[in-house]
């Protein structure tokens, strides 16, 4: 019998389509859905996930596939189905509620709200039946039932108690003002949880975090404090031995199960590659480490090979499963090694990426490197190519598999992550290639993901851009911007950074209190307005914004930007007191505004030697503390940035500008003169 689509097949979502033809009645997230509740006086069964999600498969698989299930939410709720990376306002919301009543989160995510969308009931993933311990999905929803039918008061008045605490935790804790002593203080957190036998911070589940080593590099460069720098080092090349970095066709997957990194959840996402691009790339700049570049270079072949539309925006996820196993396209039996490398290149292979008869993933093997001296392969050459060439083999037999699901919706903020990660690895490795692509993705934004009224939008799928994009997608976009303008020196991309920047302002920015709302004073308005800080996966769009700000501020002289930031430390300094180790990348930015930074402008012709070695100097090296500008003499940079039109070229030479805690040192032309200004 041919199966009946429901209302989620007019979606563009990946996540929705896949319940489409589910047998419950599901409705996106719509006035439609809650006038109905209404009107029938039903209450909502809300599920929120996303397309790449292991556990919300298993949870289709056992329940929303299930004619029974189906039957009782048809009978007695509203059902709607949300994707968390097209709606973040909603997931965000309703995940803290679960989190307030459960103590944890995650998703599945299932919430169970009035027709007013006040929620009464959260939890993650639950089984169609009660088993180990844990409750089934139809048992909970008859209690449900039945306290809707019979005790509707103690639902409402739950509900408003919990509402009512929900939206004073979604808000800033009390305001309090940091000092310098935060930025220490967050570091030796990091020191007290780094795990000193394989990197990383904790125990497992293991997540990347890069901005976590983002804040250590800037704290080594601040600081000189070597451990720092230590920590990062170990961290990225555990993180690349382990199985987490797939070997054969490269690219992390999101997180390790286990403490040293071997066995992955393997779905990849957009982000963390991105930003574990970034955190690899300045490894690089500041240890001059090569094997920090061609981790680099592998991680952007994975996304320029495998995540790039054809117009040049970036694709989201790939998938944990395959054929319904997780990781099956990604691991590997003995034999399979044998037969595609022959005796003697398996044999060689298999010793250094740990593969054995028995496995070590459900009696297959993940590829891993765990315990390897990777310094041996890389001071011997013909070992390196001959394990290249096997691993070559590899990725043309796995390309046979039946690849995992890969979601190709285009996301704003993800695709400015993905911007700002290829800007710098193309400035730091001196690849056009990696440059081009992020110019390509920032087209594609401007042309395909901005409305007539100039409004950024968050989600591009189909020819079809859709919902108005939230505080992260304008914060990492303008990001994206900044690190293209310190790639390529093209006004337009610092123009555009500053004009999305005073959108955002008006757009997110609470007059009241200070900070950014999660989502804008134009969009939809829900139950509460949450405003983010965490640094979680990734990092917040508050943090970002107050870097980015920071960053235009010195290099345009806008002093407004300047002490827009600054409110940001005191409105969230309460929050960064209680537990700095959750906000690092919020505590760079605060380090940004406290240490001194070079502003550098290079007056001169980017296609003449001279300015193309001074800018080379400044590209090469790490300096996250220095604004460089380019003085071309342009109409465009001199409306926005006023101050460089008196530092011109000296004698028809490349000349440099910089200056540091309000003062200037004399304008140089000499190569060697400048590298040792820099470099004090």
């Amino acid at each position: 019998m041919q199966k009946q689509a429901n209302r989620l097949i007019n979606e563009k979502s990946p996540y929705l389509l896949q319940h489409a033809y589910n047998p419950i009645n599901w409705f996106p997230w719509s006035e439609e859905a809650f006038e109905k509740a209404k009107r029938e006086d039903r209450p909502i069964f809300l599920s929120i996930g996303y397309s790449c999600c292991h556990w919300c498969h298993v949870m289709e698989r056992e329940s929303f596939e299930d004619q029974e299930v189906a039957d009782v939410l048809n009978r007695y709720f509203v059902s709607i189905k949300v994707d968390r990376e097209e709606r973040p306002d909603i997931d965000s919301i309703y995940m803290s509620f679960c989190q307030a009543v459960t103590g944890h989160g995650g998703w599945p995510l299932t919430v169970i709200l009035t027709p007013e969308k006040r929620p009464f009931f959260a939890g993650t993933y639950f089984p169609k039946k009660s088993k180990y311990g844990q409750p089934g999905l139809l048992d909970i929803l008859n209690e449900i039932i039945d306290a809707w039918q019979n005790r509707r008061n103690d639902i409402e008045k739950s509900s408003s108690e919990i509402i009512e605490a929900l939206k004073t935790s979604l808000l800033p804790k009390k305001s309090d003002e940091l000092s310098e002593r935060i930025i220490h203080q967050a570091y030796s957190m990091l020191n007290n949880y780094f795990d000193s036998e394989y990197g990383g911070f904790g125990y497992a589940p293991k997540f990347p975090t890069p901005h976590n080593l983002l804040f250590l590099l800037r704290y080594y460069s601040a600081y000189g404090e070597k451990n720092a720098l230590q920590m990062v080092e170990k961290t990225l090349q555990c993180m690349y031995k382990g199985g987490i970095f797939d070997h054969i066709g490269f690219g992390f997957s999101r997180y390790s199960t286990d403490q040293k990194w071997l066995v992955p959840h393997f779905e990849k996402m957009l982000y963390d590659n991105a930003l574990l691009a970034m955190a690899y790339a300045e490894a690089f700049a500041a240890t001059g480490y090569r094997l920090y570049a061609e981790i680099t270079e592998k991680i952007l072949t994975y996304i320029l090979r495998d995540m790039k539309d054809h117009e040049g925006g970036f694709y989201s996820a790939e998938d944990a499963d395959s054929e319904g196993v997780e990781g099956k396209f990604y691991v590997f039996e003995i034999d399979e090694i044998k037969e595609i490398l022959g005796e003697e290149d398996a044999q060689l292979f298999c010793k250094y990426y740990n593969i054995k008869p028995m496995g070590n993933f459900e009696g297959k093997n993940i590829l891993n490197m765990i315990g390897i001296s990777l310094s041996e392969i890389e001071n011997d050459n013909t070992l390196k190519h001959r394990l290249s060439l096997c691993r070559q083999k590899l990725y043309n037999y796995r390309e046979k598999r039946i690849h995992p699901f890969k979601d190709d919706k285009i996301l704003t903020g993800w695709n400015g992550l993905m911007i700002a990660a290829a800007s710098i690895s193309g400035r730091i490795l001196g690849n056009e290639q990696y440059i081009y692509a992020a110019k390509k993705s920032s087209e594609f934004i401007m042309k395909y993901l901005v409305n007539e009224q100039g409004r950024l939008l968050a989600r591009y799928r189909e020819g079809e851009a859709g919902y108005f994009a939230y505080i992260d997608d304008y914060a990492f976009f303008i990001w994206g911007l900044i690190e293209l303008y310190q790639a390529t020196y093209e006004n337009i991309f610092l123009k555009k950074a500053i004009e999305f920047t005073h959108d955002m302002i008006s757009l997110f920015w609470d007059d009241k209190e200070g900070g950014f709302f999660l989502y804008g004073n134009d969009s939809e308005q829900l139950i509460s307005r949450p405003k983010e800080i965490y640094d979680g996966a990734m990092p917040s769009g508050n943090s970002v914004a107050a870097l980015n700000m920071l960053r235009l501020a010195r290099m345009t002289g806008d002093n407004e930007l300047e002490e827009k930031a600054m409110s940001m430390f005191k409105v969230f300094g309460g929050n960064l007191i209680e537990n700095p180790y959750s906000y690092t990348h919020f505590i760079s930015a605060f380090m940004f505004a406290n240490k001194s930074v070079k502003q550098i402008v290079i007056a001169g012709n980017k296609h003449n030697a001279d300015t193309k070695i001074m800018l080379d100097e400044c590209n090469k090296r790490f300096l996250p503390f220095t604004a460089v500008i380019l003085n071309e003499q342009s109409e465009t940079l001199h409306n926005i940035v006023p101050f460089v039109q008196s530092k011109v070229m000296i004698q028809n030479k490349a000349t440099a500008y910089i200056c540091e805690n309000y003062s200037c040192k004399p304008p140089v032309s000499d190569t060697e003169m400048f590298i040792k200004m820099l470099e004090n």
